[in-house]
C-alpha cells in the first residue's frame, strides 16, 4: 500500500470518528430533551384542516402576574423604629357628697409618664405606604389626676372674702403672675399650705403664702368652714341666651376658649335620639368640666366624639370606651386604638391632648402650670386642627356640622 492510499485511509477513519461523535452528541441532546420536555400528555385534541391531531403540552405555564407580584413584594421594605413619647395621665372623677352640687375640686394633679413605642413603616421604593404602632412599653409610669365632683344637696353658704385664709386641696398648685392660665408660673404650693386672700377675680384668687404672691385657681382651694348644709345658692354660672351663644359660632371660631354653656345646657344639647346607647347624654357633665379646667370649647370636643364614633355606635367606642379613636392608625385602627375604663377618661384625655399639642402655640401656659408643646399647632381653628389631627381633609367640615347641630338645640 503506497503512501497515497495510507493517507486516504486515515482521512476516512477521521471522518468515521467525527460522524460517530456527532451522532453520540445528537443522541445525548435527544435524551436531555425527552427528560425535561418530553413528558407531554394529551389533555385535549383538536383537528386542523388536514385532520391531524394537535397535542396540548402540560408544561407549567408561566404566570406573568405572579412575576409582577413577586417583583412588587421584593420592592417593598419594612423599617422598625423605637420612639420615646409622653405617656399622658388619666383623669379620674369621683363623687364627694361633702362638696356642694356641681362644684369640682382637684385633689391630686396628674403626672405624665414615658413610653417606648415601636413603629413599623412599610415603603414601596421610597414612598411610605403605611405606618403603624406594633407595640408599647411603659418606661415610667404616669400618675392619675383625681378630681372630686360635689354631689351634696346644698351650696356653699359662705362666700370667700378678702382677708380669708384658704387651704390648698391639690397635691400641687401653680401660682401665676396673672389670673390667666397663659401667665407665667412663679411658684408651686403643696397640699395643705395656708393662703391669705388678697384679691378675688372670678375663678381666681390673688394670694400670699410666705414671700410668694400671685394668682391661683379657686378650684384648688377650700375654706375651712365652708362645708355647711344649706340650701342657699351662693352663686351660679349665668346662663347665656341661645342668640348670644350662636353669635360666637362660626367655622373659624377660636377653639381654645370655653363655649360658655352651663351644665344644664350641655345636658340639653347632648340628649338626642341619635345617641342610641345614651353615651353622650350620660357623660355630658365631663364636657362641661373640661371647659372649666382646660380652656377649650366643650362643644367642639363633643362634636369630635360624635363625628368619630357616630354617636357612640362604633366598635372602638363600644368595646374600648374610646369615643375619639385615640391612638388609632389608618392601617389597623381597632387594634391600635387605646382602651379606657370609662368614657370620662377618654373625654378628659382628648381635651388635654388638643390643648397641649393642637390649639395653643408652643410655650403657652395651660393646665396645672404646664406649657403647651404646640407640635401640631396651625391655628386654634378647625382648619388648623385638621392639618395634622386627621388624614381626612374634610374632617373639619364634618366636625363643624356636628357643632352647628348641637348649638341649634339650645
Amino acid at each position: 500500500m503506497n503512501t497515497k492510499e495510507i493517507k486516504q485511509m486515515k482521512i476516512m477513519e477521521k471522518g468515521i470518528v467525527t460522524f460517530l461523535l456527532v451522532l453520540l452528541a445528537l443522541l445525548c441532546m435527544v435524551m436531555v430533551y425527552n427528560f425535561y420536555f418530553g413528558k407531554s400528555q394529551v389533555y385535549a385534541t383538536e383537528t386542523n384542516a388536514e385532520g391531524e391531531a394537535i397535542t396540548i403540552s402540560n408544561a407549567e405555564e408561566i404566570k406573568i402576574e405572579d412575576i409582577f407580584k413577586q417583583s412588587e413584594q421584593e420592592a417593598r421594605r419594612e423599617e422598625y423604629s423605637i420612639q420615646e413619647t409622653t405617656l399622658e395621665y388619666i383623669t379620674t372623677y369621683r363623687n364627694n357628697a361633702n362638696l356642694p352640687k356641681q362644684e369640682i375640686q382637684v385633689v391630686q394633679e396628674g403626672r405624665e409618664g414615658k413610653q417606648q413605642i415601636t413603629v413599623k413603616k412599610t415603603y414601596q421604593g421610597e414612598a411610605l405606604l403605611s405606618e403603624e404602632q406594633v407595640s408599647r412599653k411603659i418606661t415610667k409610669a404616669s400618675r392619675n389626676k383625681i378630681v372630686e365632683i360635689g354631689t351634696g344637696d346644698f351650696s356653699r353658704h359662705y362666700q370667700v372674702k378678702i382677708g380669708d385664709t384658704l387651704y390648698v386641696t391639690s397635691d400641687r398648685l401653680s401660682v401665676m403672675t396673672e389670673p390667666d392660665e397663659k401667665a407665667y408660673k412663679v411658684a408651686t404650693l403643696l397640699e395643705g399650705n395656708a393662703l391669705k386672700v388678697i384679691e378675688i377675680q372670678d375663678n381666681w384668687y390673688k394670694i400670699s403664702c410666705g414671700s410668694t404672691i400671685g394668682y391661683v385657681k379657686s378650684e384648688n382651694t377650700t375654706y375651712q368652714n365652708s362645708q355647711i348644709n344649706d340650701a342657699t345658692q351662693n352663686s351660679s354660672q349665668k346662663e347665656e341666651s341661645k342668640a348670644r351663644l350662636m353669635e360666637k359660632l362660626n367655622f373659624d371660631m377660636a377653639l381654645n376658649q370655653p363655649s360658655g354653656l352651663t351644665l344644664n345646657q350641655f345636658k340639653k344639647v347632648l340628649s338626642d335620639n341619635k345617641d342610641r346607647f345614651k353615651i353622650l347624654e350620660n357623660n355630658a357633665e365631663y364636657f362641661y368640666y373640661l371647659e372649666k379646667q382646660y380652656n377649650i370649647n366643650g362643644i367642639f370636643v363633643a362634636a369630635i366624639g360624635i363625628h368619630e364614633s357616630a354617636w357612640g355606635t362604633s366598635k372602638i367606642a363600644q368595646d374600648k370606651k374610646n369615643l375619639f379613636g385615640y391612638g388609632a392608625y389608618d392601617s389597623n385602627p381597632y387594634h391600635a386604638a387605646y382602651s379606657f375604663s370609662s368614657y370620662s377618661e377618654s373625654i378628659d384625655l382628648i381635651a388635654r391632648v388638643l390643648v397641649k399639642y393642637y390649639i395653643n402655640p408652643e410655650g403657652t401656659s395651660i393646665y396645672g402650670g404646664e406649657k403647651a408643646i404646640g407640635s401640631y399647632y396651625y391655628g386654634a381653628t378647625l382648619t388648623g386642627v385638621n392639618t395634622k389631627y386627621a388624614t381626612d381633609k374634610n374632617w373639619a367640615n364634618g366636625v363643624y356640622q356636628q357643632m352647628k347641630y348641637l348649638y341649634n338645640k339650645l
